[in-house]
């Protein structure tokens, strides 16, 4: 019996938060990683008493309340509603991005209503590590009789990525209806990532720039226009009958204007200050200390109402500080607001709490420190509090550098406070370009104090820094806690960083060599985050400069030269540029082979390394014997060199053993190559498991590894393990390499998706040989799904992976419905092809359909001939492995390719005597004997020697 659908509940301490129709995504300790809620239409200005929202101005501004009716943005508005409405994938996503302030949160709202309106369930989601929950009760997600799903997701690009993944893997998500993701967010880096994660389920995903509001027009331009319907509803809040004696101020045209919420504060103002009988400022900063001077009013009048019986004990200099505090730590629970205020030296924290509630209502029940919205004014608000700037009438206050020190303090365990990436993202916010000058200095403070802050706050914090106009000084501090091979969770911001960080030091040196470093490193980082064009560039220039500088002074600069080198050469090897590449890893082994003959302790390091990419290329190359030989060298070099200093070489020994792995593999070393790979498989689990070195070497760190070597090498093992007929144990190692990669690619997809996906179609045709079918399915429509988003931006390379990813999807997915309807199975690979190359009658095709030759057009049977031979290296591994044959059994002579093999054949034979017009089958045997009645050919095969 049907049970209906199920709840998720979470309870803690007497609180519970269900969810029915949903997965609930919950850390073990610290309770929901985000909150999924039924989207309701917010609590108009119809149910706000005017007087409390006009006393504190900062409160109609709030998109919570709605206070402005919508208006303008047309164009996006239709946009959407056409997303939502069309055709395309059940599953789409759009990120809509643009400055703060640029209306962002009151579009998603209004199209939220429009949806629902429409039929759609919307749903929204907000992040948190368990620290704010909703109200108590269960939040009914079910989707029964809607037109479809909007999932809106507000501050997307604060989400860590890992956990906006999370998010996107509920099922909810994933129902038989249409369904619609909204992501709403500042900056568009972290899109390319959650589209990765996004396209891998299929859904179709864009971008929607929010640009900033015309100012042409004439007198009702467009900000004109939004300038009166907010002048009008704010005039309705005040009590105002006649709000066209206002007029729109004549600074609209000014860039900082193209903002909706710029142009609703300077109708806010406006209209306050027309009732107050003052004069409007006339610019943004105006703008912004004239509503914060109306905040610290209401405090002061809420404190002398005290003397009248109000329940509140503040004094405006006290809430200031709370309020500042919450800006910079965001709301949190009642025990960790009181533990931060108690850090400050405030007394009497929980009157505090309670008094700054009264002042900012908690959006969620129990939460304390609501922050001051919208964010821009929170940001003004910090500046303004801050020592420095030239805000006439606005005194800074003297805790406020000292407050910001103290709330990111770490624990007496060395670990950053939690809202470390909101306080460093909010000051470089205020810090940015055309904003608050003053406030970088303050920002330069706490990372001086704690440079490392900036890798712990993450990778969007990391790029958020690297817009801002930091002292060199500072950005060399955080630039010595970056580690030196790289971190997969921030090589896309430590990318943005060196960006920022190399302009600077190409500045301050017109030494050449120092340049060439500078570049060289930069090549590095950017490889690292998968962005291979800047690598490519980067690196190119670094090797032309010091090709100049080693004519000049080939002493000092060839072996750097030929350090660069090789890694141009594995530039090139990401961008498909194989001669390139060849050639670079040639000069490299070239240079440091000379060098090490007459310096073998300094330059032998150098050269292992250029061996082993070069044995990487060649075995691209299908040079496979220089391939194994440079990689054996490189590991007896390593090997030497590891017992010295295990630490520094050891990630060499093992990478040369991946690459004698491959190599051995290719060239039928079976043995070899499983030996290899077992070798370099433990030792990099060893070192990923254990610290990196202390200092690497811009040389040594090409050497380190990581989690994707580990994905690597275990994906080879797999291989080798397979066709050993370790079935099981070579399952294990795909599926763990398969983790790794999906781990990595959710993180940086650009540089971890192609190697994922070469893992998952592996493992996917070993699952379907092995009977395991519902897994297989999964496993290659995921690779289907990866090749397909690869192919679109690099067809020359992905292409024809992709149409094989396909036809393996396909392949299993048949095999299941066969077995389901009592069809008889689907062969497996190498059965096909077995029986289907040795017979010189019928063209059958993997789902048995049977084409008989001498019915066959011979230009078709052409083009038959020529699909096979170009997979005929696939199809002789598919033999070897499914089969667990030797080559000797398969009839393959020595020193014979893949394709010389497949074309002795009978059924390529028979297809190149149809191509050219003639029939299938000769009046010859194989013996060289007549086809006819009587004799039996059946032991005849293609080379039999007859006495």
């Amino acid at each position: 019996m049907d049970s209906g659908p199920g709840q998720v509940v979470r309870v803690e301490n007497g609180f519970g938060y269900g969810v029915i129709g949903a997965d609930l995504h919950v850390f073990p300790d610290r309770g929901p990683v985000y909150l999924l809620s039924e989207y309701g239409q917010p609590a108009g200005p119809a149910g706000r008493d005017a007087a409390w929202l006009t006393a504190q101005p900062s409160r109609l501004l709030n998109a919570r309340f709605q206070v402005v009716d919508f208006t303008g943005r047309d164009r996006e508005r239709a946009g959407l509603a056409a997303w939502r409405d069309g055709d395309g994938p059940r599953l789409a996503a759009t990120w809509l991005h643009g400055p703060g302030g640029q209306g962002k949160t009151r579009l998603a709202a209004r199209f939220a209503a429009d949806s629902a309106a429409a039929g759609w369930k919307v749903v929204t989601a907000t992040h948190g590590s368990g620290t704010i929950r909703p109200s108590p009760g269960s939040q009914d997600l079910r989707l029964d009789g809607a037109a479809g799903l909007l999932l809106v997701v507000d501050y997307a690009d604060r989400w860590p990525l890992s956990h906006l993944t999370w998010l996107l893997s509920n099922q909810l998500l994933h129902r038989p209806l249409p369904t619609r993701v909204l992501l709403l967010g500042r900056s568009v880096a972290p899109w390319p990532a959650v589209r990765a994660a996004l396209e891998e389920a299929e859904a179709a995903t864009e971008d929607l720039a929010l640009p900033p509001l015309d100012d042409r027009g004439g007198e009702l331009g467009v900000r004109r226009a939004m300038f009166l319907v907010a002048r009008d509803c704010f005039a309705a809040r005040y009590g105002l009958a006649d709000p066209s004696v206002i007029e729109p101020p004549g600074y609209l045209h000014r860039p900082d204007f193209g903002l909706v919420l710029a142009l609703h504060m300077a109708a806010l103002v406006a209209v306050d200050a027309h009732t107050r009988g003052s004069r409007p400022p006339q610019d943004m900063a105006g703008l912004s200390a004239y509503l914060l001077d109306r905040e610290r009013r209401h405090w002061t009048q809420l404190y002398e109402n005290r003397l009248e019986g109000l329940d509140y004990t503040t004094p405006p200099g006290a809430m200031g500080h709370v309020v500042f505090t919450a800006a910079l730590t965001g709301a949190t629970t009642y025990a960790n607001g009181t533990a931060l205020l108690s850090s400050l030296g405030l007394e009497h924290p929980g009157r505090l709490l309670a008094d700054h509630t009264t002042c900012y209502p908690a959006a969620e029940s129990g939460a304390v420190l609501e922050p001051l919205y919208p964010d821009r004014l929170a940001e003004d608000f910090l500046a303004l509090s801050l020592p420095g700037h030239d805000a006439t009438g606005y005194p800074a206050a003297p805790w406020a550098a000292d407050t910001t020190r103290t709330l990111v303090a770490r624990d007496g365990q060395g670990a950053p406070p939690g809202h470390t990436a909101r306080v460093l993202t909010f000051l470089a916010s205020a810090a940015a370009p055309h904003r608050w000058p003053h406030a970088v200095r303050h920002l330069e403070a706490v990372l001086r104090a704690d440079p490392a802050l900036a890798l712990a706050a993450g990778a969007a914090a990391l790029s958020a820094l690297a817009a801002c106009d930091l002292d060199t000084a500072v950005l060399e501090a955080i630039d010595a806690h970056i580690p030196g091979r790289g971190q997969v969770d921030l090589d896309a911001g430590i990318a943005a960083f060196t960006q920022r960080l190399t302009r600077h030091r190409l500045a301050a040196t017109d030494d050449p060599a120092q340049h060439a470093r500078l570049h060289q490193n930069l090549g590095f980082r950017m490889a690292r985050a998968g962005h291979r064009e800047e690598a490519m560039a980067a690196t190119e220039r670094a090797v032309d400069i010091f090709r100049q500088s080693a004519v000049a002074e080939p002493a000092a600069h060839e072996a750097e030269l030929a350090a660069a080198l090789v890694q141009l050469s594995g530039c090139a090897a990401q961008l498909d540029l194989t001669d390139a590449s060849c050639r670079a890893a040639e000069e490299a082994v070239a240079i440091f082979r000379r060098l090490a003959a007459a310096d073998p302790e300094t330059h032998e390091p150098g050269l292992a390394l250029s061996l082993v990419q070069l044995g990487d290329i060649m075995t691209e190359t299908r040079k496979q014997q220089e391939a194994l030989a440079a990689a054996q060298q490189a590991a007896g070099i390593f090997h030497r060199l590891a017992v010295e200093d295990p630490a520094v070489y050891e990630p060499g020994l093992a990478v040369a053993l991946s690459n004698a792995a491959v190599a051995s593999f290719r060239l039928r070393r079976w043995t070899d190559a499983r030996t290899a790979a077992e070798r370099a498989v433990e030792t990099i689990r060893r070192l990923v498991a254990a610290e990196p070195a202390a200092h690497l070497s811009d040389l040594t760190r090409s050497m380190a590894v990581d989690e994707s070597d580990l994905a690597v090498s275990l994906g080879n093992l797999g291989v080798y393990l397979w066709g050993a007929r370790c079935r099981e144990d070579a399952l294990s190692a795909l599926r763990e390499a398969a983790g790794i990669h999906r781990k990595l690619a959710a993180v940086n997809p650009t540089a971890h998706e192609p190697e994922l996906a070469g893992v998952l179609s592996t493992l996917g045709s070993y699952l379907s040989r092995s009977g395991h079918k519902e897994e297989a399915l999964a496993v290659t429509g995921e690779a289907r799904d990866v090749y397909q988003r690869l192919a679109a931006e690099r067809p020359a390379r992905f292409e024809e992976l992709l149409r094989k990813a396909r036809t393996s999807y396909e392949a299993v997915r048949n095999q299941q419905t066969c077995q389901a309807d009592g069809r008889p199975r689907s062969w497996t690979m190498e059965e096909h092809y077995v029986t289907l190359l040795n017979q010189d009658e019928v063209w059958q095709d993997a789902q048995d359909r049977r084409h008989r030759l001498d019915d066959m057009e011979p230009r078709y049977c052409g083009n038959v001939l020529r699909f096979l031979l170009r997979q005929a290296d696939d199809i002789f591994a598919t033999l070897v492995d499914g089969l667990a044959a030797s080559p000797e059994a398969l009839g393959r002579w020595e020193g014979e390719d893949a394709g010389a093999w497949l074309a002795r054949q009978p059924l390529a034979v028979a297809l190149r005597r149809r191509s050219e017009g003639k029939p299938a089958r000769s009046g010859l045997c194989y013996c060289g004997y007549a086809i006819q009645p009587g004799w039996n050919h059946d032991h005849c095969h293609p080379g039999i020697i007859v006495d």
